[in-house]
This record gives structure tokens, C-alpha cells and sequence, in this order.
């Protein structure tokens, strides 16, 4: 009877495992597979170029008078800068002459009368481009003796930025690899199987945008006929340049 009894227990044991065995879901097979494998790589650099925008703005009855002001406080503030900053790039740009009109009471629509000019608004822009950081609080605090800050950006020279490139494609290509053994070893393949089939360095579109992100800082007017300025405090930052590659990588 015992042993009857055995070989009971052991046919359901038999038949039991065979269940489970059959229960487990086979392997997916991944011969063949495409897979799509986006990557990331960054650089980063401190800034080693500014560009700020200076300006001068005048009003006055008389809108020669307005404009002789400007082309002369001008012609003083890009002196002063070129005194201070010999290696400094300077271009003027935005020049304009606006009339300023009569603050007066709203008049039916019927009325056609025009309203009556007090006077003018003439001004102008400068931006300097320079990589003497060191001395840009200087330049600055004597050129807002006659012009004004408007703004102020720091970034990458484009010598610079050359040399960040080659860092930039070593750094994103290191992580599409990465990726890839990741990738490999979580479909259970060995890496070695993975056959890198197509490498598109514009997968983004977009990463040339993204290597500058500049800094802007502002100045308020400064008063006409300033003496003196004090130095302004200024901190270039750095830059990040990034990169997007998408890699397709077909298992064997």
C-alpha cells in the first residue's frame, strides 16, 4: 500500500513541474531587433566673452539739438571705452528719432485735429564686445559717466567654442554607448551582439541653440553729467554646450 502510494505522489509531483514548465513564458527572441537610442552630452566652460550694450537717449524742443547731444555724448563714450578697452570690438546700431506729443483730453471721433508735437527723442545704441573680463567693471563705470548699461551678456568666445566641440561630440558618443550595453543587458543580450547601424548627430535640431545660456544683467539710466561711477560687480558664469545624438543599433 505504501508503495502504491508512493508512486501516487510522485506521478503528481511529475505532473505538477510539468505545469509550472509550461506556465513560463518562452524567451522573446530579439534577433533582428532595430532599437532607437537617443544620447546625451554636455560640456561646460567659463565664460570668457562679454557683450554689452551701451546707450544715449536725449530729449529736446529742438530735435537738432536733441541729435547733436547724442552724436556727441556718443562719439565721448566710445572714446572712453576704446581708451579703457583698446582690444574691444564697438558697433553702433539702432538709432532713432521719435516725436513726443501733447498729453491732451480725448476728442469726439468727429474731430480730426492733430496732435501737437513738444518736442523730440533721439537716441542710440553701442555694443561692445570684449574678452577682458578682468577690467570690464572699469570700462563700464567710466562709460556710464556719459552713455548708459542697457545690458550685459556673458558667453564663449567662438575660438573657444571650437575647441568645446570636439569635447562635446567625445561626451555625447560616450553615452550612446552607455546606453547601448544598458540597453543589451536588459534584453538579456550580450552587448557584443549590438550592431551600431546608423549614428545621426542632428537628431535634435536644436543643440547649437542650446549652447549658450547666457546671463543677462541690467543697469538702470544713470543721470546726465555724472561725475563718477562707481565699479559694478560682475560674475561671467559659465556655459554649458550640449549635444543630442540618436544612434538605431540592430541586434544579430
Amino acid at each position: 500500500m505504501s508503495r502504491l502510494k508512493t508512486l501516487f505522489v510522485g506521478l503528481l509531483c511529475a505532473t505538477a513541474g510539468a505545469a509550472a514548465i509550461a506556465q513560463v513564458p518562452a524567451p522573446v527572441q530579439t534577433s533582428g531587433t532595430l532599437v532607437i537610442v537617443p544620447a546625451y552630452g554636455e560640456v561646460k566652460h567659463a565664460n570668457d566673452q562679454a557683450v554689452l550694450t551701451l546707450t544715449i537717449e536725449e530729449q529736446d524742443k529742438d530735435k537738432a539739438a536733441a541729435a547733436s547731444r547724442v552724436n556727441q555724448k556718443m562719439r565721448q563714450g566710445m572714446d572712453i571705452v576704446r581708451k579703457q578697452d583698446p582690444n574691444a570690438v564697438l558697433s553702433t546700431r539702432g538709432y532713432y528719432t521719435y516725436a513726443v506729443y501733447a498729453d491732451e483730453q480725448p476728442q469726439p471721433r468727429s474731430t480730426s485735429k492733430q496732435r501737437q508735437i513738444v518736442g523730440w527723442r533721439v537716441g542710440q545704441y553701442l555694443d561692445v564686445k570684449t574678452t577682458n573680463l578682468t577690467g570690464l567693471p572699469k570700462t563700464v563705470a567710466a562709460a556710464q559717466g556719459v552713455l548708459a548699461l542697457n545690458g550685459l551678456q556673458f558667453g564663449l568666445t567662438d575660438e573657444t567654442t571650437r575647441k568645446l566641440d570636439a569635447q562635446r561630440i567625445e561626451a555625447t558618443y560616450r553615452n550612446l554607448n552607455e546606453r547601448i550595453v544598458a540597453i543589451a543587458r536588459a534584453m538579456g543580450r550580450n552587448p557584443a551582439d549590438a550592431v551600431l547601424d546608423t549614428v545621426d548627430f542632428e537628431g535634435s535640431g536644436n543643440y547649437a541653440q542650446e549652447a549658450a545660456a547666457p546671463k543677462m544683467m541690467r543697469a538702470a539710466m544713470v543721470a546726465d553729467g555724472a561725475p563718477q561711477v562707481e565699479e559694478p560687480s560682475f560674475e561671467p558664469g559659465e556655459t554649458t554646450l550640449t549635444m543630442r545624438v540618436v544612434g538605431k543599433v540592430r541586434f544579430r
